[in-house]
Formats: structure tokens, sequence, C-alpha cells
């Protein structure tokens, strides 16, 4: 037990902040919960990427103003993998090295920087727990941090899964169930690689589960956890095993009233696909037990081999859930909406998980996915989705009817880099789409049109004198908190975007 703990005080030292940089500008001060405007990825719990708070004031009246404030490079990175977060004076976000920064929103000055094992992509989670703030993240390691927010400083880590390909790539969400033991808890999905080496002809494909875990926020100490495919791997054939897949690469969904969460999940990785892929999922917040599961592509079986000429026969379209579900409130009720890298659209009863309505958003549906992936955004009305094929659509929560859908090509240059599959953002009536040209645009909620656009495919010069450029807007949100807008550029992904390395803020230029 004595060298447990010494090994323990080890590895927490391992973990120490990489250095402290002279006192930044701003007081190191946070905000209470009950003044948060935006909170995990998807900006609350039900993951809407939606901010109508009074306190933001960024709508289409207010754009004219909108302006860069200053840029940060990040050193040899050339893919900007890390969901930025805002509060109170500090700005979070993780790089593909494995670094996790803490910045002054007035200056960019470096409060502190903690080195993870691997790249942290997860958008990090700040939640005041036992009086301490703290700042929860992921690595591609599948380890689990949590760190004082205020000072870097390590507070507990835990390795989640010990599968070799698991990753973390979906934020994690907080929650604290009262009259539980362990009442603060964080809920966090896991993914996996194995997509990838399921390629490589040696490799034994394929074994991994995606799996959500509950781990005490006090400790990091396990709670629950839940595997996706609930069948126990086996050996299928020589060199073959199964099932596999059930990835979760996006954030939970929290449903504190019915106490339950959602995920999503990816595709099949071997025979045979089980019904957990492609798949949205109702889990118990309390114990993990899943309530329902409703898939919308069977037999998707697909890794990295179906796009070399040793693709097999029973290679599916890969048409997994690359976002979280939204949890949404609408006139006449609250409903689960989910998209689909098929381009479907669906609503569902979050009790029974019955589907309510579905919209395709393509003419064929059958084909190889990447029409929705990184995330869709909802107010009362409507929901809104950018895909893969160029196009942007808002969707009617009351029916399914596809209330504007707009074609939006890349800028001249950028014709090799189309998309606009990237997480859009709601801020009143203002929405934001992020294109793999490079270009961010504001459109009107109502019919779609650009009110404005900014290029950040272009080299910045930086507050921290890191030579950085702008490149492809992908997997990563923007986030709009407190009269800034928050904007990471460069991101290379599977669809080989345009690199970079910066992290840009805006503020709003006074009246």
């Amino acid at each position: 037990m004595q060298y447990q703990k010494f090994v323990a005080v080890l590895v927490l030292l391992s973990l120490s902040p990489l250095a402290l940089a002279s006192p930044c500008s701003a007081d190191n001060q946070f905000r209470s919960a009950a003044q948060d405007t935006w909170r995990g990825w998807g900006g609350s719990p039900a993951n809407t990427r939606s901010n109508n708070d009074p306190a933001n004031p960024l709508d289409s009246s207010s754009l004219p103003r909108l302006s860069l404030k200053w840029a940060y490079g990040f050193a040899g990175v050339r893919s900007v993998i890390g969901n930025p977060a805002l509060q109170g004076n500090r700005i979070f976000i993780g790089d593909e090295n494995g670094k996790v920064y803490a910045l002054d929103r007035e200056t960019g000055c470096e409060d502190w920087i903690f080195q993870a094992d691997n790249g942290v992509r997860t958008m990090p989670l700040i939640e005041q727990i036992a009086g301490r703030w703290l700042l929860v993240f992921g690595d591609r390691s599948a380890n689990v941090y949590a760190v004082d927010a205020m000072t870097g400083s390590p507070v507990w880590k835990t390795k989640v899964e010990d599968h070799r390909a698991a990753i973390i790539t979906g934020a994690p969400q907080f929650v604290y169930l009262e009259g539980m033991t362990s009442a603060d808890r964080v809920i966090i999905g896991i993914s996996s690689s194995e997509e990838g080496l399921g390629a490589v002809p040696t490799y034994p494909c394929c074994s991994f589960r995606g799996s959500v875990v509950a781990l005490d926020a006090l400790n990091g100490e396990t709670v629950w956890k839940t595997y996706t495919i609930q069948s126990p791997v086996q050996e299928t054939g020589e060199g073959k095993f199964g099932p596999s897949g059930g990835a979760i690469w996006s954030a939970p969904t929290l449903d504190e009233e019915l106490g339950q969460l959602y995920v999503t999940t990816g595709d099949a990785y071997s025979a045979p696909a089980d019904i957990a892929t492609d798949a949205v999922m109702a889990l118990g917040l309390a114990d993990g037990e899943i309530r329902w599961n409703h898939q919308g592509t069977a037999g998707d079986i697909w890794t990295v081999i179906c796009m070399t000429p040793n693709a097999f026969d029973e290679c599916g379209p890969d048409q997994d859930y690359g976002s979280p579900a939204m949890l949404v409130t609408t006139t006449s009720g609250t409903i689960l909406v989910a998209g689909q890298k098929s381009g479907i659209v669906r609503a569902y009863d979050r009790a029974g998980g019955n589907v309510l309505w579905q919209t395709a958003l393509v003419e064929d549906t059958t084909v190889f996915g990447g029409k929705i992936v990184w995330g869709g955004a909802a107010d009362a009305n409507n929901s809104y989705w950018g895909m893969g094929n160029n196009d942007i659509a808002a969707v009617s929560h009351a029916d399914g009817a596809v209330v504007w859908q707009r074609t939006i090509p890349p800028v001249a240059g950028m014709e090799n880099h189309p998309g606009l599959e990237g997480p859009v953002t709601l801020s009143h009536d203002i929405l934001l789409s992020p294109g793999w040209d490079g270009m961010l645009r504001a459109l009107s909620t109502t019919t779609g049109d650009t009110l404005w656009e900014y290029n950040t495919a272009r080299a910045f010069e930086t507050i921290n004198d890191v030579p950085a450029e702008g490149g492809s807007l992908g997997a990563v949100g923007q986030v709009v908190e407190d009269g800034l807008l928050l904007v990471t550029s460069g991101y290379v992904g599977v669809k080989n975007g345009d690199t970079g390395n910066v992290l840009l803020v805006f503020e709003l230029a006074p009246r």
C-alpha cells in the first residue's frame, strides 16, 4: 500500500504544469454556475449549441462591430483539434501534443500550461466541485484528468479503457445526483482508433467496444461503466474477431428530468454488426443501464480498409453518428433530435425512443456517409445542420419539414476544400457556420442568407509571437460567451484539410 501511494505521488508530480508564466493582467476569477452562458461542448448539457442569453450581445444587429481581438499560435501544431472553453477571465484549450493551456481572456497571456500523456481533443469541462474549480478533459490514450483550474495542478487521473486503440474525443459532462453515493459525477464516452488499425493486414480485426463511463468527480474513481455492445467479443475466424465498434465520438446529452443520458454511436468494425452500432441510445444516469436503443443503419461494417483496393465485400456506407443528440424544448414539449452521417435527421420520443419524424436532407441516403458529421444547433422552433456536400439547412421541430436549405460552395482558391460539416453555433438570430475552405460565416436563422463572413485561412500576428496561420474549419465548434467569440482554425481531419495552428478571439467594438 505504501508503495502504491509513493507511485501515485510520482505520477501526480509528473503531471505538474509545464511552466508558470509571469502573472497575467486580469485576475484569475471565475463566475458562479448561475452566471454561465455556455457550458460544455454543446453550450449546455442539452447540447443544443445555442446561446440566447441576454448577457450574450452577438446578433445580426451587432455583427458589423465584430472584430479580431487577438490571435494565439500553437507551437509545433499543424492541426488544431482542441475545443476552446471560456470561464471568467480564462480561456482553456488543449492541443494535439497534449498541452492544455489557461490563457488570459484579455491579453492571451499564459497563466499555466499542463502536459497530458497524449493529444487533448475534448473541450474541457469547468465545474466548481466541493468548493474547488476543476478542469476535466480526456486525451487520446483514454485518460481522463482533473486539474485545479486556478493553478493547473493535477488532482486526479483515471484510465477509463485498457484497449490499446481506445481514445477520448467527446467532451465530458457533469451531473450532481442528490442523495446518491458519489453524487458529483463526470460522464464521458470512449471512442477508438481501431477504424484505422483495421486497415493493417496483420491486425486482428476487431475487438474494441465503445462505452460510457461515470466517474466520481472528487477522486476519479469509476462509479459505473456500460459498453454500447453488450455481447462479448469472440473469435469469428482466423485472425478475425467481433462484434466490435459502437464508439462514442461525441459528448453525452443529459436529461435530468427523466434521469437519463443519451449517446450516439459509431459503425461496426467487424461482423456481426451489433444493433448498438450507428445508433442513438438512452442510459440511466444513476446506474448506466441501457433503457432504449434506436439503430439508424443496420449492417454498417466499416474501417479504413474500405477505402483501399483491399476492401471487403461487406463494407458498409460509414453512416455512424459523429455528433451528439440534442435535447430540445419546443412549444409543444421536449424532444430528442439527432443527425446522422447519412443526411437523415430524426426526432425521438425521449422516454421510449420512438421516432416522431425523420427528414432526409439529401436525395440518396444510402451512399457513403459524411453528410451530417460534427453537429447541429437548435432553438425552440428549428434545428440547423451543415453538411459535407456544401449544403446547410433548417428543419422544423414541429413536423420535420425543411424550412430552408442553402448551397454554399467554397471560396475561390479553396475549391479543393469543400464542405460545411463543422459544428454550427446559434447566437440569437444568427447561425455561425464553419467551412473547410476556412471561411466562418454568419447566416440568418430565418432565411439562411449570409450576413457576415471572415476568412481565417491566412497568416496572423499572434499575441505570443509564435508564427501562425489558419486553415480549414472542421471538427472544432465556435464558442459564443460573455461578449467573446472563440474560433480555432486549421483542421486536417480525414479530408486532408488545410493545416493551421491558431486560436482567434473576437469581440464586439463599443457602440
